[in-house]
């Protein structure tokens, strides 16, 4: 290994941008033929200093330092690597256009130490774990960066300033890294799971039991050191983290739940088009899958190929709101096969132009969508972003659809004015099936903007409105939505933030016109170490959508709330609680005859308590309780009376992203009882006031390992 490259001299993006940085810091940079190494000294009072041991990835408020590698120097696509002062990692890949995807996981090293002038942390990222050309002299883009977050500070080193729209394109020039390559990248993670389950079966009704253990394997090759392709045996597609809790009744579209699965996550962006079009949450339970990722020159490509052994369920999410369009049969098990292709050719400084195709084939129906689109970036603050799209769907009863859809995006992005345009046009015919797209026959226009002053003193750190329109018609001509959202944000330091609100609405539903408005107050802060708060309140007047019947949809009063607090009196403990209140009652003007105003519709409570304890940076004990309450008047709307409590305790031993053991319990109450009825006794469910008894519990052991030649 040579000489290691100092640099200092670090410059605010935020909250002044070009100022210095408050504290010092010095990185040095080195490599040798297997790793490239990363050193920060951060000069700091340690008592200020936000630190905690954590999970990996989970570090949150934490003071932090981050190095961004655009191996290929294409200003499009870097890889950040970020420490917090113990050394605990979070990785990613940063996207123009797209922002940071923190699903990206890979192996490598760190460490860090709390000093008595601040602290030190340490990095070495083996070539093995990057993708770049097989060049022997490799010039780099990269760019360093440190947040202090008790002063909302992140500076860089080059300067990075956000008075220009790109972000890749204002790296520095990495170069002398010479004869070095990723070698023999191999790469094969086994896993074992083994689950005892008992579980009362509604369709029967009876309480069953099983006992299962499922193994298979991921495996990774890298060919012409950057391209990679993957292939899953059986994949590892058990879920340990479980969804954030969000509120589901009552929604008139689907609600949206982010991929978790090990296999689809990785390199997600190559797949990523500005209208959805892949959401792999609609595969649900594969047995093979292929994927290939990679980048020559100025193309870039991905293709997924895959099966389905479940495909009805993917295509109608449980728990989600209403799902999309099933144009198959849904008693068909039949397993569905699937195939996702994308390129994209980079031109013109960051521009791109890309084209993707998606099929979906099952027995009784089949599906496939074609779509090109395009990102042009204008110059340093204006970028356009478009997309056509086309659709054949063939279904169950024999007949075919085809569909058009279409997005155009102008914007002009800066450090005090944003400004965003877009429209969006979709046939009544358009189908994605494998990809999250809520609502067709729409011809719809939006506008943003937002403006904020940034004083240059004080604990104010910027303030200012920013506004949403949309306007919305059908493709017969009929005005169906238009919403004015208008904002007033204040941000003060110490990532304390507060947000007035408010809303007027038109929506037309079922063929009958409905006029609302809302106000609504948001307030988050980590004004201390140890105590992190987030509150949002809001009243509405509000459809409800389900009404029981022979009632028409009908205007309501609504009342939302959440509040959510964490708490970190050690460096090594966290407490999260967090609570979401959704309250649908009668108004005037709109009541239902023989109720009065101000009669519930329905009260929805969400109660989640998390605990989490870090023993080292790889053990980790976590519990998980959920309480959720639906609490209808059965006379106003469909949705029956729900109770339910969720409890989860999981032992995680996390080495690296391929090597982990977890050790999990969980069990479910609900409110359902069952019981004998009649002579002979048949069994039935009943439905209880209150929580009646275990529904479900489960023992889960999952292990994997990585082995990496």
């Amino acid at each position: 290994m040579g000489e290691f490259l100092r640099l200092d001299g670090f410059r605010q993006r935020e909250p002044g941008d070009g100022a210095p940085a408050s504290q010092e810091t010095v990185a040095y940079l080195g490599f040798d033929q297997s790793n490239l190494y990363v050193v920060f000294h951060c000069s700091d009072d340690p008592s200020k200093l936000r630190a905690h041991m954590a999970k990996r990835e989970d570090f949150g408020n934490d003071d932090n330092v981050a190095i961004y590698l655009d191996t290929f120097r294409d200003q499009r696509r870097a890889y950040v690597f970020a420490v917090n002062p113990f050394g605990i990692q979070l990785d990613g890949i940063h996207t123009e256009g797209q922002g940071l995807d923190l699903s990206f996981d890979t192996l490598w090293y760190s460490d860090g130490r709390v000093t008595a002038s601040g602290y030190v942390a340490w990095m070495s990222i083996p070539f093995k774990s990057l993708r770049f050309s097989s060049d022997d002299a490799q010039t780099w883009g990269f760019t360093l960066d440190r947040v202090i977050p008790r002063n909302n500070e992140v500076s860089f080193w080059p300067y990075v300033t956000n008075r220009d729209a790109g972000f890749a394109n204002q790296f520095g020039i990495l170069e002398g890294l010479q004869r070095i390559s990723p070698g023999r990248n191999l790469q094969f993670i086994p896993y074992g799971i083994f689950t005892s389950a008992r579980f009362l079966d509604p369709n029967i009704p009876a309480y069953g039991t099983k006992n299962e253990f499922r193994g298979g394997m991921d495996a990774k090759v890298v060919l012409q050191d950057a391209v990679t392709m993957d292939v899953a045996l059986n994949p590892d597609f058990s879920q340990v983290e479980s969804d954030q809790p969000q509120v589901t009744i009552n929604q008139r579209f689907e609600v949206f739940f982010p991929e978790k699965r090990p296999f689809f996550i990785e390199n997600a962006g190559y797949f990523r088009t500005p209208i959805n079009l892949f959401f792999s949450r609609r595969i649900a339970d594969p047995q093979f899958g292929l994927r290939f990722t990679g980048k020559a020159g100025p193309w870039s490509f991905g293709g997924i190929g895959i099966d389905d052994r479940e495909p009805s369920a993917a295509l109608a999410p449980p728990g989600s709101g209403p799902g999309p369009v099933n144009d198959c049969d849904p008693l068909d098990t039949s397993r569905a096969a699937i195939g996702v292709g994308r390129v994209q050719r980079e031109f013109a400084g960051q521009s791109t132009a890309g084209f993707l195709a998606s099929t979906r084939r099952a027995p009784t129906c089949s599906s496939g969508v074609f779509s090109g689109d395009t990102r042009l970036v204008l110059n340093q603050n204006w970028i356009f972003t478009g997309q056509l799209a086309g659709s054949q769907t063939h279904r169950t009863d024999g007949t075919n659809l085809t569909g058009l859809a279409a997005f155009a995006e102008l914007g002009q992005f800066g450090r005090h004015f944003t400004s965003v345009t877009r429209y969006e046009d979709r046939s009544p015919d358009f189908r994605a099936e494998l990809g999250f797209v809520s609502r067709v026959d729409i011809r719809q226009g939006e506008q943003y903007f937002s403006y904020y002053w940034r004083p240059k003193s004080g604990r104010l750190v910027s303030f200012g409105p920013n506004a949403f329109t949309v306007v919305n018609w059908n493709r017969a001509g009929r005005l169906q939505d238009w919403f004015v959202q208008y904002n007033w944000v204040l941000e003060f330091k110490k990532q304390t933030f507060l947000t007035l609100g408010g809303m007027e609405q038109f929506e037309l539903f079922q063929g009958l016109d409905f006029r609302q408005h809302r106000g609504s107050v948001t307030f988050s802060t980590a004004w201390y170490t140890w105590l992190g708060m987030e509150a949002f309140f809001q009243m509405r007047s509000a459809v409800n959508y389900y009404p029981q019947a022979p009632l028409d949809p009908f205007l309501g009063k609504g009342t939302d709330g959440s509040i959510g607090v964490s708490l970190r009196p050690l460096p090594r403990f966290r407490f999260d609680q967090t609570y979401l209140y959704t309250r649908l009652g009668t108004r005037d003007g709109s009541t239902p005859p023989g109720f009065t105003p101000g009669t519930a519709i329905f009260n929805n409570h969400i109660v989640r308590s998390k605990v989490n304890y870090q023993f080292s940076k790889q053990l980790s004990l976590r519990a998980i309780l959920d309480y959720n309450a639906t609490l209808p008047n059965e006379q106003l709307t469909i949705f029956p009376r729900e109770k339910r409590l969720n409890g989860d305790v999981l032992l995680t031993y996390l080495v690296n992203p391929g090597t982990a053991l977890y050790i999990g319990y969980s069990d479910r109450t609900e409110n359902q009882q069952l019981v004998a009825m009649g002579m002979p006794a048949i069994n039935a469910l009943r439905t209880t006031p209150g929580l009646a008894g275990s529904t479900g519990r489960q023992f889960f052991v999952k292990f994997s390992y990585l082995f990496r030649y």
